[in-house]
């Protein structure tokens, strides 16, 4: 690979990470959460909130955008906040609800734009490859607040706070990767980890980082579309971990399994003595 393709490639990598450093820890607390589409929601009305401010007029990578992405998903937390105490027997649902209409709120913005179905596209998939260094340095310095919050005071925060940082994390992403890539980067290292004990956030970090790395090398090589190699990548990566893991924890189960239904003072076997002398 030429230098012109590592000098894309990097600054991609790099808005990876960040993106991994902050949604994995975010990711373990909304599996256990079970309010799993919580994400594709915050990220599509944040997404929403860009959109309107393009159709407002505003400059497409000026503070006014931020800022309207930023309070449309912040209302959209503190949506979701509510509901969650309101209704919190039927909450994935209603998360579900507010998903489609902030997808179909797009759509609508969209309507009367000639470029709608590129801007659409950008949205979702997003535009990686084309990260550039003042956002980067925008994103790291939001990423580590993000994440000392979090990793300092997120058992304290409660049920309000834990939707406040979450929306700030994907109001952040969702402009440097797109909504498919910030919600498989969410979900699925943490799912892969979820039998781990100990070291489960450094294997989540590993598997999201790792799927950045080889996908955009696979994507740039095959010309294919980055966000999308990148998920697959990363599934694939989530694939392998949790089978070797599952694989080391099933012995030690198989075996108290086998202990429990041995009757009580039955002769052990000579392989078990043997092992035992």
């Amino acid at each position: 690979m030429n230098a012109i393709e590592w000098s894309i490639l990097l600054p991609a990598f790099a808005a990876g990470v960040l993106v991994t450093a902050t949604h994995v820890p975010l990711g373990a607390q909304v599996l256990s959460r079970g309010i799993v589409f919580v994400d594709l929601a915050i990220a599509q009305i944040a997404g929403s909130g860009v959109l309107l401010a393009d159709r407002l007029g505003f400059e497409p990578a000026g503070i006014a955008v931020q800022i309207a992405a930023l309070s449309a998903a912040l209302a959209g937390a503190l949506l979701l906040t509510w509901t969650e105490r309101l209704w919190p027997a039927v909450q994935e649902a209603v998360i579900g609800v507010v998903f489609v209409l902030a997808a179909t709120g797009s759509l609508l913005l969209l309507a009367s734009n000639v470029h709608g179905g590129e801007h659409l596209r950008d949205l979702l998939v997003g535009q990686i490859l084309w990260v550039t260094p003042r956002q980067l340095a925008s994103a790291t310095v939001l990423t580590l607040a993000i994440l000392a919050v979090w990793l300092g005071i997120g058992k304290r925060l409660g049920r309000a706070g834990f939707y406040i940082v979450f929306a700030c994390a994907v109001t952040l992403s969702v402009q440097l990767v797109g909504v498919y890539l910030v919600f498989a980067t969410l979900i699925v290292p943490p799912l892969a980890t979820r039998a781990l004990e100990r070291g489960r956030l450094a294997a989540s970090w590993a598997v999201g980082t790792g799927g950045y790395a080889i996908g955009l090398v696979l994507s740039t090589s095959l010309d294919l579309p980055s966000g999308a190699v990148v998920v697959w990548v990363m599934v694939a990566l989530a694939l392998v971990v949790a089978a070797r893991f599952n694989g080391r924890l099933r012995a030690p189960a198989r075996a108290a399994a086998e202990a429990l239904r041995e009757p009580a003072g039955a002769p052990r076997s000579k392989a078990t003595t043997g092992r035992d002398r």
